[in-house]
């Protein structure tokens, strides 16, 4: 992640992973999860954040999960149906239930039938948000298989490019390919320029945009440096059509594609806008053994990231990284050293502790 959406060291309080995760147990129970789907997504958000990526962990979703369950926008007990199925393929209706203990189901049906077929692709409709997509996409390395994840719905934040209206979500992708040695490779990306949620830690710690991540509200790219304006959309990753915009607009169509029309919802923009987050989904799973042996697999991604690792590189760079190196690496310092929260993050977790009359203690 990027340093400037790094909490400030002096706002920095040090949580133990297995307090963070108790305490999310603990809230996700209160608003009806069982416990079993409550421990679930609460692994789904530390992951997140034991891999450095709080945009996607407890301190800007946790909070938003909450706030719907309150407005009743999401079913705490979904029954998870499937709709269609063939031996490769099935569509399951997610019940308005929170993508974070839904979708690992979607992608454990998703392993099994490729464990059984060479491949298995299930789609979820009438879902909420998911969270990382990498988790889902890891599931299958631990079976020699690749994953593959997208998500879309709503709500709306980036625009096509030369549009002036807002017709796409994030429309994140996640690949995950495993190796022997190496640190897997793990590529999650929304095809924004910018992701949503990285604006909101950014407004967090008074950070500023880049040029070329956000428009104004009237479509037009903003090309200097400042700080978020009340009213933005979100550019394509490339962020104008001479930087290749239209590439990231190209992803955000096939993840439209592949997750809310595949699955039968159809396209975002014409979803409702209430509740928040209403979403459709697609996973993956490809059993490496039908086309290669997997060790020689394994040895072979060994030798391309390791060549990628040892690259020389550039002049004023310290070193040549993949997808998926940096956050294994940052995993095994917040497991050792506690994961560093925003002071507001952890003030939100003691206030909704006496809203809610829980009993963990985070430090």
């Amino acid at each position: 992640m990027l340093e400037r959406f790094l909490v400030p060291e002096k706002d920095r309080v040090i949580v133990r992973p297995e307090r963070m995760l108790a305490a999310t147990t603990e809230i996700f129970e209160k608003c009806g999860q069982s416990p079993e789907d409550a421990a679930l997504s609460a692994e789904v958000l530390l992951t997140s954040d034991l891999r450095g990526c709080e945009s996607h962990g407890v301190s800007n979703q946790l909070r938003v999960y909450v706030q719907m369950y309150g407005d009743q926008q999401i079913n705490p007990t979904p029954d998870v149906r499937v709709t269609r199925e063939t031996d490769v393929t099935a569509n399951l209706d997610g019940d308005t239930g929170l993508g974070l203990h839904v979708l690992p189901k979607a992608m454990e049906m998703a392993i099994e039938k490729a464990d059984k077929h060479g491949m298995g692709a299930v789609t979820v409709h009438n879902s909420r948000h998911i969270g990382m997509l990498a988790y889902h996409s890891m599931m299958p390395l631990k079976h020699d298989m690749i994953g593959v994840t997208t998500s879309a719905g709503n709500p709306l934040s980036m625009v096509p490019t030369f549009a002036s209206e807002k017709m796409f979500a994030t429309n994140p992708w996640a690949w995950a390919a495993p190796a022997r040695n190496e640190a897997p490779f793990v590529f999650d990306v929304a095809t924004t320029q910018v992701a949503g949620n990285k604006l909101r830690l950014a407004e967090r710690i008074g950070a500023p945009m880049d040029p070329a991540w956000i428009t104004d509200g009237e479509g037009t790219p903003i090309m200097e440096e400042g700080p978020l304006p009340d009213d933005y959309h979100i550019l394509p990753f490339g962020g104008t059509r001479e930087q290749g915009s239209h590439k990231g607009y190209g992803f955000a169509a096939m993840a439209e594609i592949m997750a809310p029309i595949l699955s039968g919802m159809g396209p975002g923009f014409l979803m409702p806008t209430s509740p928040r987050t209403i979403m459709g989904h697609y996973v993956q799973a490809i059993k490496i053994d039908g086309f290669i042996d997997p060790e020689q697999f394994k040895d072979d991604m060994d030798k391309f990231l390791g060549g990628l690792r040892n690259a020389k590189p550039a002049p004023g760079r310290e070193r040549v990284v993949y997808a998926g190196l940096p956050e294994a690496e940052e995993v095994a310092i917040r497991e050792k050293e506690g994961i560093p929260y925003h002071r507001e993050v952890v003030e939100w977790f003691e206030s909704i502790k006496a809203e809610l009359g829980l009993g963990f203690d985070l430090v």
